[in-house]
């Protein structure tokens, strides 16, 4: 049976919160809590520690009790009151995922990607959703190359007016069916677009971009090699945080543009890093 979980904590009030199959949640065993813990987190990217205790009806104790059990096996990251699933090195969400996920947050930092767009009139578009929601902002009232290795971003862009596509050839990945290894970055290094909209799985306190697979890294290193302009597009959520291959730092970005939802302590960071952020 599913474990229900609520955003909202103000049913609370007066009565404690039920399952679908009407057990009180304190009733529920820590294995099946901690996983529910796990499941809200991956919902939400993030939550303040302070509202679990509310959200899952247990004490403040039992809580950081389940926290220090998720933190030891590595499940969860906890600093300044806030925690968050970790990613493992080699851990690729979903592109359906990608699409349902903070998704107010992500159209915003789209919005201002195309803010600055200037006169490019070629753009490289990364694999992933996020670049696919610049894309689709972008104006149709004037002629624009995209360049990408994402299929489903070539497929999108092609039915917008006055849009030529060029498609990276190479092996197709499973996960977000864009090419990658050395038939896409052979094509790439042959060109030189005007700007380039980047995305990263991550990006650590000292300003590196990383990625879990080394093929994809190569082609976001050799993208932002032969670009004349980069801007990185990523939620707040992708902060603080670190996957297997590093391709490039926040120094090599025009701006690294993000929600209002990364804290100030992680923004300061990340600007210290040399990163010319942008939270909007």
């Amino acid at each position: 049976m599913g474990i229900e979980i609520t955003a909202d904590p103000s049913h609370l009030e007066g009565r404690r919160p039920l399952t679908p199959g009407g057990q009180h949640k304190e009733q529920l065993g820590a294995p099946e809590r901690r996983k529910a813990i796990l499941a809200h987190l991956r919902a939400t990217g993030e939550a303040a520690v302070s509202s679990l205790p509310g959200l899952f009806g247990v004490s403040v104790e039992t809580i950081r009790r389940d926290l220090r059990e998720l933190e030891d096996t590595h499940a969860i990251t906890r600093s300044y009151g806030r925690v968050r699933i970790a990613e493992a090195s080699n851990y690729e969400s979903t592109l359906t995922y990608r699409k349902e996920h903070l998704a107010d947050e992500k159209e915003r930092i789209a919005r201002v990607a195309v803010d600055r767009l200037g006169a490019a009139d070629t753009v490289f578009l990364d694999e992933g959703f996020h670049p696919l929601l610049v894309g689709r902002a972008l104006p149709t009232d004037r002629d624009l190359t995209i360049i990408t290795a994402s299929l489903p971003t070539a497929l999108e862009m092609c039915e917008r007016p006055r849009t030529t596509v060029i498609v990276l050839g190479g092996r197709v990945r499973h996960v977000t069916a864009a090419s990658v290894e050395r038939w896409a970055t052979r094509m790439l290094r042959d060109m030189q677009p005007d700007l380039a909209i980047i995305g990263a799985n991550g990006v650590d306190l000292d300003g590196w971009l990383t990625t879990p697979h080394a093929s994809v890294a190569e082609v976001k290193e050799t993208a932002l090699s032969v670009s004349q302009r980069a801007l990185f597009v990523g939620s707040h959520t992708k902060f603080a945080r670190s996957t297997l291959c590093r391709f490039g730092h926040v120094r090599q970005f025009e701006r690294i543009i993000t929600g209002t939802e990364l804290r100030s302590s992680i923004a300061r960071r990340i600007i210290s890093a040399g990163g010319r952020l942008d939270r909007v």
